[in-house]
């Protein structure tokens, strides 16, 4: 087991430790970027162009594809340092990488499909997400049927229908989608190029994670050829496939976390080198501005113990992520409600200046508020543990 402390999470070898102190020169020019980006709300073009150049979009593309298929932990590691520097950015490369890990380790794809979407990130530096989410139906994780419809056409289905929280939207060419089958009780998921009749509607303006690209995906009849289809499933009925516990969803902590890292940098700093006149000595010198950077450091070092941990027994104990899949989700429900908690504290050791839109503070303590909207929402956290503790779950 890889040993783990506050300041830094040690490495295993080279290429980890490669891999962070890229994300490190990364991050800092993400973050000369981000007050921009956040103040326009303008997806981050300049800084997926640097990943891609830096070769960061197929890191979990199996190596057969020509990826370099890291792990889990190093997902996390790599992530988490990014969103030192721009937590839009993290998240919305998180999807791609850990959707993409999702499927190296579940296959759950037909492989012609995986083998195309791994080939075009690596070949052309193409992202991928899978879109879910509808205007008016709630949350997909509970249940509700897509609005979004598949219609039998010549040689394939034509997709219509509307998603939100499309994440990568301005920047993407392939996706997929879920759709309801028309005239039968079944959905179906499939793979989509961007072509005629896929549009955009500009509709994220938001609190936080302003530079995401969340937007509202159109679809207007889209052809969809049958040797697209990932999956079609009868009502009531889930495709059998490999269950992973959806570790992969972990990525949502790490950004998380590395917003709740930078914010806490930001105070520590701050507290060592602001001096009032009216004091003489740095704020740090006294005991409430200590217990606020001890409180920090507690929650901040307790979170991320359980997030590299739990990522390490996902890598290393595939027969059990089914089985640890409440203890995955409480990674994240662990990371969001410490991240926000320390990013209120840094705040109160900064004072009035940390709400200043000049101040990172303050676009960090907004990104971070979203995180309370990333899956698992913290109320089915609670309700899986809930059914473990009384021995429901499986």
């Amino acid at each position: 087991m890889t040993s783990i402390r506050s300041e830094e999470i040690l490495v295993d070898n080279n290429k980890e430790a490669e891999l962070i102190s890229l994300a490190k020169r990364l991050a800092v020019r993400f973050a000369e970027r981000a007050p921009q980006h956040d103040r326009e709300g303008s997806f981050p073009f300049d800084n997926f162009e640097d990943l891609k150049q830096a070769g960061c979009l197929k890191l979990t593309v199996p190596k057969e594809f020509g990826g370099d298929e890291i792990s889990l932990f190093s997902l996390v590691q790599f992530l988490e340092n990014i969103a030192r520097g721009d937590g839009s950015t993290a998240l919305s490369l998180g999807w791609h990488l850990g959707l993409i890990l999702q499927l190296r380790t579940t296959r759950r794809w037909p492989e012609h499909l995986f083998a195309r979407l791994c080939k075009l990130t690596v070949e052309q530096g193409e992202l991928y997400n899978g879109y879910i989410s509808e205007p008016g139906i709630g949350s997909p994780g509970r249940g509700a049927k897509p609005r979004t419809t598949a219609v039998r056409s010549e040689g394939g289905w034509l997709l219509s229908g509307r998603k939100s929280f499309s994440t990568l939207l301005p920047n993407i060419n392939h996706f997929s989608v879920i759709a309801s089958i028309d005239g039968e009780a079944a959905t179906g998921e499939f793979y989509v190029d961007r072509q005629a009749g896929v549009g955009m509607k500009e509709t994220w303006d938001t609190l936080g994670m302003r530079s995401t690209g969340s937007h509202d995906l159109l679809l207007d009849r889209v052809f969809v050829p049958e040797a697209s289809v990932v999956s079609i499933s009868p009502k009531g009925q889930q495709q059998q496939q490999p269950q992973d516990g959806h570790g992969f969803l972990m990525f949502i902590s790490a950004c998380y976390l590395g917003l709740a890292t930078a914010a806490r940098d930001y105070a520590v700093e701050f507290a060592r080198t602001y001096q009032p006149d009216s004091l003489g000595m740095p704020i740090g010198e006294l005991p409430l501005i200590q217990q606020h950077l001890g409180l920090i450091e507690a929650e901040l070092t307790t979170a991320r113990i359980l997030l590299y941990s739990m990522a390490r027994r996902w890598d290393e104990e595939p027969g059990e992520r089914a089985a640890l899949k409440p203890e995955f989700a409480l990674t994240k429900y662990t990371a969001v409600n410490s991240a926000i908690s320390i990013s209120d504290r840094a705040m109160r050791v900064c004072g009035g200046s940390s709400l200043s839109r000049s101040n990172p503070l303050e676009r960090i303590y907004r990104d971070i508020r979203a995180g309370l909207f990333n899956p698992p929402l913290d109320d089915l956290v609670i309700k899986d543990l809930a059914f473990k503790a009384l021995g429901k779950y499986s």
